[in-house]
């Protein structure tokens, strides 16, 4: 008897499901996973939307990855935009 009262209907099942919208673009899913592992504020999120739409991933895992490593203590998303900011004047340099 128990194990039918835990049953769910199909209906009821459908009803409660919740649809969860993928990025569009891969560079938005990076977006999202540098803003949930660098606990970016929400006034900067779209800063990261920018970086990751403007670089490629190799650049911007890399800097995720130093921000990591090198920033132990304070706002790590601080350093990130450091970091991505010094990337990209080194490689403008590499180019002239």
């Amino acid at each position: 008897m128990e194990r039918k009262e835990n049953l769910k209907s199909f209906g009821e099942l459908v009803k409660n499901r919740v649809i969860k919208k993928a990025p569009a673009y891969q560079w938005q899913d990076l977006a999202l996973r540098v803003i949930n592992e660098l606990n970016i504020p929400n006034n900067k999120r779209s800063s990261v939307f920018k970086v990751c739409k403007q670089n490629s991933k190799q650049i911007v895992e890399k800097a995720l990855n130093d921000t990591k490593e090198l920033c132990k203590t304070g706002e790590k998303w601080r350093y990130f935009f450091k970091l991505i900011d010094k990337k990209l004047n080194d490689s403008d340099t590499a180019k002239i």
